[in-house]
Formats: structure tokens, sequence, C-alpha cells
């Protein structure tokens, strides 16, 4: 069960990320028209973004007190845009996984609490046989014993 489980899993995830594409791009078109959805939404990740990419470049490069200029406001805003709606998508497709791997975790509890029931409900019964079991043994105990009291008939 759980190897048929990823197929579905990895269409719900392309599902969901292909209804997340208009909400991310009606994100970017929003930061295009506001003012401060643009400042103080995309903005401020495109800058950090840029900065910590530039940064590891010119390390890997060996550039190490190389000063970094900030992207300029349309490109920082393109940036910006990007990474949120690319954060909105990543969040809507692990918030799905969550779900599913909660709802796995809850199917497997399920049948595991139905096994511990069946294993006690088999344990009471074994329980029960046992019990019978051993009173038809003191029974049969008993009438072998009436029988050896029995008198034997004499044989003539």
């Amino acid at each position: 069960m759980v190897v048929g489980a990823f197929p579905i899993a990895k269409l719900l995830y392309l599902g969901v990320r292909q209804l997340s594409k208009p909400v991310a791009n009606r994100i970017k078109a929003g930061a295009r028209r506001s003012e401060f959805f643009k400042n103080y939404i995309c903005l401020p990740p495109a800058q950090l973004y840029h900065w910590i990419e530039m940064r590891t470049k010119m390390r890997i490069m060996g550039f190490k007190g190389a000063t970094i200029k900030p992207l300029n406001e349309e490109a920082a805003a393109e940036l910006g845009a990007e990474l949120v709606g690319e954060a909105i998508i990543f969040l809507i497709g692990g918030g799905c996984m969550v779900l599913e791997y909660s709802r796995q975790a809850a199917n497997s509890r399920r049948k595991e609490e139905e096994l511990n029931e069946t294993i006690k409900d088999l344990q009471t019964q074994i329980a029960e046989l046992s019990l019978t079991t051993e009173t038809l043994d003191a029974q049969l105990r008993e009438v072998n014993r009436l029988l050896l009291s029995l008198p034997t008939p004499s044989t003539k």
C-alpha cells in the first residue's frame, strides 16, 4: 500500500503546484501594482537573497572584501515577487504533504488499534478455552475416580 501512495502523492503535488501557479502570478501582479506590497513584502527578501547569492559567489571566486550593490527597485520587485510566489507554492505543497502524512499516520494508528483489539479478543478466547479445558479435565478426573471406586462385579 505504501508503494501505491507515492504516485498519488506526486500527482497530488503536481496538481497543487499547477493550482498554486495562478495564485503566485496574482501575487506577482499585486507586487507590481501595490507600493506597500512591493516595498515591504517583495523588496526585503529579494535584496537579502541577492546579497547572500552575490556574497557566496564572491567567496567562491576568492573576493573576500568586495562590496555588493543592491538590486535596482524593478529587478528587486520582480525577484521578490518570484520568491514570494515560489514560497507560497512550496508552502501549499508542503501543507499537502503534511496532511497526507497525518492521514497515513491516522490510518496506520487505526489499523494498529484494530489489530490490538483482535489480539485482545483472541487472548480472552484462549483464556476462556483454557478455563473450559481445565473444567472438563477436572470433571473427567472425577468421573474416572468414581469409576474406579465402584465395586467390581465378582466373576463366578
